[in-house]
Formats: C-alpha cells, structure tokens, sequence
C-alpha cells in the first residue's frame, strides 16, 4: 500500500514538473530532451534482467563501465559539433586550401553507418515494445510479439510513404514526460522497499551466478545500445547553437546515467536468486512488482511509449540521413517503407538478443567513424589545444569501440 502511494504521488508531482509550461518553454531543457528522450527509453529496463542473470551484484558495476564509455565516446562527438562541423559545410576554406576532402568524405560515411543503425534500431525499439505489451496483458509469445512488431513497422512504412510521420511526432514530447515520471516513480518505489528491508533486516547484496569471463564483457559489450542516443545532438545544428548543444548533451548523458546507474543499485534488492531472471527481457517486471503492485501497469504503459516514441523518432532520422547522403536522390518518404522492410526481415530471422546486440554494433560502428573523423579533425582544425593527446584519446576510443563491433555478442552466446 505505501509503495503504491509513493509512486503516484512521485508520478503526479514529476509529471507536474516535466509537463509546466516554465520548463517546457526553456530552449536548454528542449535541447536536452531530445538525446536524453533517445538514451532513455527501455534499455535500462532489459539490461537490468540480462545483465544481473548473468553477473548478479557485479551488474551495477558493468552499467557503470557502459555509461561511462558512452560518456567518452560523446566527447568524440562534442569535439566534432565544436571544430569538425566548421570544416564540414562545402567549401569549408582549410579543406579547399588543403585538399582534404577525405575528412568530409569520412563524415558522409559515418552518417551512412548511423542511417544503418537507425534501420535496425527502429526493429530493436519496436521489438521490446512487442514483448513488453504482449506480457503486461499476460500472453507472451515470440510468435505473437513477431506479428506485432510487423504490423507496426507496416503500419510506419504506409505513414512515412504516404504522408510523413509528422502526425505521429507529437507523441514523443509527450512519451519522453510520462516514461520519466514512471522512471522517478520507480526509483521512489525502490528507495521505499531498500529502507522496507533494512529496517527488516532482509536487505542483502545479489550473489554472483559464475566467475566473470571474457564471455560476460563479450556480453556487456553487445548492450551498448541501451547507451547510446546522445549522438542526436550532433543533427541539432538548424535548432540551436554548438555550445548549447554541447552543454545539454552532457546534461542527457549526466541525467541518464545516473538514472541507470541508481535504478541498478535500488533494483538489486528486489533480486533473490538472479537465475531466476532466465535471461527474459521482459524479467524487470517481476523484479518490481515487490515494491509496488501499480509499477507493472505503468512500466508497461511506460516502455510502449516509450519504444513507439523511439522508433518514430529513428525512423524519421534513418529517412532523413539516406536522403541528405544520397544528395536527396532518395526522398525521405521513399525510405520509410524501406526502413519497414528491412525491419521486418529483421524481426523474423533474429530474435530479441540478436536484434540488440546487432543495434549495438550498429552503433558502435557509427562511433568508430566518429573518433576517427574527430582524430582527423584534431590534426586538422585551428584552435585545437593538447592536440597530440587529443589525437591518441580519439584513436583509443575508436579502437574501443572498434572492440564493440567485432567482439559484442547477445545475451544467448553465453
């Protein structure tokens, strides 16, 4: 009964917050909703389940490790929306005078490998909100939760052709207040049952299921999708200025790493023997319905929204990215049924795993290119200071996250 009242008093004073106008208005909190609205969405919710079944307490630490390697891979990015996108625009004066079309060259790449990503990003988001919807209604299947996922992607690729998504864009302000309101609400939940069984004396620390193996990092490795969104920012350059976005893209990654990380912490105590998670995305549902019965309708009410919200929005970047690589040979429009297409295939041949590990390494190709471009940009652009350690830090983390494409492997490789 208390945990209940906690979370809608939490839930309807957060939501108060997120949705008044004085907030909403703000240019700062605008530009920070959209990368974190994109690190945010499910992702924390199905790493806690795979990744604590397979590391037990030592999760929170493997989290740590993927927010804070986000984090240096945003500085890549940062550093390229600071002095790489002055040399990027055509005839940038130090690529004409010096010839160095390879650097812009590079940069188209990496979009490309972002607009990839994005295809299969739009089947990993809609793929959890299949499993998430089909268990808050009590008929989990993979059958069904493929079906449902088809008829989504469909039903996206007939609105991209025919009319746009900008009718379905109006969600995600929307869906980016409620999941974060059901976010506060369960971290308020959680802090409620840690106190509970203190004060009991069940408090306890989850055990570790086996030794921690090459395979486990090749594990952590394989989520780092549920990380990454922050490079959204970097295609914000007609709403608001580098420095603003910046600064609000450190606020989207401080905001939601310490959501996933104390979500990790407060979620462990509702854990009592990690096998029991089976590996199942869907598992947290279980994990919180110990500290408040109401948690499992607004999770689930949260990660539909929360996915929906996520894969329009990729889906709108994937159309926008083919047509701005292609010169705008391919329409936008015309790429939507395409991004359905792959999608679907995408969700009959994997399965839930493959499909985030896939987007990982999607992801992580994308950030390769982008270290590199940064390396470059670091040799290249004026103003640049400790430009050699600069250099080595880019080329290091483009090695990382080299490692991410190569080596990440889903949760069922173990």
């Amino acid at each position: 009964m208390t945990g209940n009242l906690i979370v809608f008093i939490t839930l309807a004073a957060t939501a108060a917050f997120l949705f008044s106008p004085r907030l909403t208005a703000s240019p700062v909190w605008r530009a920070t909703v959209t990368p974190l609205a994109s690190i945010i969405g499910s992702g924390f919710l199905v790493s806690f389940p795979l990744l604590t079944h397979d590391l037990g307490a030592y999760a929170v630490i493997a989290m740590t490790g993927l927010v804070a390697f986000a984090y240096l891979l945003g500085g890549a990015i940062r550093f390229n929306i600071l002095h790489g996108e002055p040399l990027f625009v055509p005839h940038a004066p130090l690529l004409s005078k010096g010839g160095e079309g390879w650097l812009r060259s590079l940069e188209s790449i990496s979009h490309l490998a972002l607009a990839l990503a994005y295809f299969i990003s739009v089947t990993y988001y809609l793929t959890l909100l299949s499993a998430f919807l089909l268990e808050g209604l009590g008929t989990p299947h993979p059958l069904a939760a493929k079906a449902v996922t088809t008829v989504i992607l469909i039903g996206i690729g007939a609105q991209g052709l025919l009319r746009g998504l900008h009718g379905l864009e109006s969600i995600e302000e929307y869906a980016v207040g409620l999941k974060l309101a059901v976010i506060a609400a369960a971290i308020a939940a959680l802090v409620w049952l840690n106190i509970d069984m203190a004060v009991e004396g069940t408090w306890h620390v989850v055990e570790q299921p086996k030794p921690i193996d090459w395979q486990s990092v090749r594990v952590v490795l394989g989520l780092l999708v549920v990380v990454q969104g922050f490079e959204t920012s970097r295609f914000l350059a007609g709403a608001y200025p580098p420095e603003l976005r910046v600064r609000t893209m450190r606020y989207a990654q401080w905001l939601s790493g310490a959501i996933y990380i104390a979500f990790f912490l407060l979620a462990m105590a509702a854990v009592d023997d990690p096998s029991v998670l089976n590996g199942d995305a869907t598992g947290i549902i279980a994990v919180l319905a110990p500290a408040a019965s109401s948690l499992v309708v607004l999770i689930v009410i949260g990660a539909v929204f929360a996915q929906l919200s996520a894969a329009v929005a990729d889906s709108i970047g994937a159309g926008g990215l083919i047509e701005q690589v292609t010169g705008q040979r391919i329409g936008h429009r015309h790429a939507y049924p395409v991004i359905a297409l792959i999608g679907i295939l995408l969700t009959w041949s994997l399965d839930i795993f493959d499909v985030i590990t896939l987007a990982s390494r999607a992801f992580a190709l994308f950030y390769f290119l982008q270290c590199l471009v940064a390396a470059a940009v670091a040799s290249k652009a004026p103003n640049v200071t400790h430009r050699a350690p600069r250099i080595v830090g880019f080329l290091v983390l483009a090695g990382l996250a080299l490692a991410v494409v190569v080596f990440g492997i889903p949760m069922e490789g173990v």
